[in-house]
């Protein structure tokens, strides 16, 4: 997952401030994590937590409220990190209501379920359960669910077109075009809908951690978001990403975060060998 942080924290100036174009500098005094992040790691230690597949209707209960009670703690240890009001009026209350948002936040912190799984229908079920209590709308459930199976068959070593034509199969999700022919026009807008398949075609048409990075901010939009996603999908896939840019991003999570993010590398054997250059 920590592919997902880095795409956020580089994508975090640009989400006002767009830049149509791949040439940009990767950090600046103003790079930070944001709720990608924050999220992600939440939900991280919630497999750290339980990572048995949940089986069963009320085991399928359970496992949805560890979820959502990850986030509505993680949301009061970072309530700064810059959550949309929808969230943060969730997670502040103590009841676990449930809250059909369509919006990519579903998305944006799924990966690591990509990562703790070994079987690719409890990938897809994790990824449903994660959703239920913030994002229960179908739009940002299919959106989850396309990312977290893009991380997993990156995992495990399936081709671009495989995941490409899975994904556009089973998933029923769009992936056709190319970034040249939406990035004119392309505007800022967080449904999962809209935001998703960009940032699942920037790693399509990348040939690098990198180059899937600056494909996936060069879109515009909610760059931070579409960056994350991006991220923990070429991390799965390239199994490298240059020490200059973890070095970096490492530096700017806080100790809290980082230690999840190790104790979830060490628990699923995610080498820094594997990750570094």
């Amino acid at each position: 997952m920590l592919g997902a942080i880095c795409g956020d924290i580089i994508g975090s100036v640009f989400e006002i401030h767009n830049v149509k174009s791949e040439d940009f500098e990767l950090f600046s005094r103003e790079s930070s994590f944001t709720d990608d992040s924050v999220l992600t790691v939440a939900v991280a230690d919630a497999l750290i937590f339980n990572n048995k597949p949940a089986k069963g209707y009320f085991r399928g209960l359970t496992r949805q409220r560890e979820y959502a009670y990850r986030y509505k703690q993680y949301y009061s240890r970072y309530p700064y990190a810059g959550f949309g009001n929808m969230f943060k009026n969730w997670a502040a209350v103590n009841e676990l209501n449930r809250q059909n948002s369509y919006a990519n936040g579903a998305a944006m912190r799924v990966s690591p379920i990509g990562f703790a799984f070994d079987n690719i229908d409890d990938v897809i079920q994790e990824a449903v359960y994660s959703c239920k209590y913030t994002h229960n709308h179908k739009e940002a459930i299919q959106g989850a669910k396309a990312v977290a199976v893009s991380v997993f068959f990156a995992r495990t070593g399936c081709s671009k077109e495989y995941i490409k034509k899975y994904i556009e199969r089973y998933i029923k999700m769009d992936l056709s075009f190319t970034l040249d022919s939406i990035r004119k026009e392309y505007v800022f807008d967080s449904r999962a809908s809209y935001s998703v398949p960009p940032a699942i075609v920037a790693f399509l048409e990348s040939n690098s951690f990198e180059s899937a990075i600056r494909k996936a901010i060069s879109i515009g939009g909610d760059s931070d978001t579409i960056a994350c996603i991006t991220g923990g999908i070429a991390q799965a896939y390239y199994k490298t990403i240059p020490s200059y840019i973890t070095n970096k991003c490492l530096s700017i999570l806080d100790s809290g975060l980082k230690k999840t993010l190790y104790d979830f590398n060490k628990q699923f054997n995610i080498s820094y060998d594997e990750i570094n250059q």
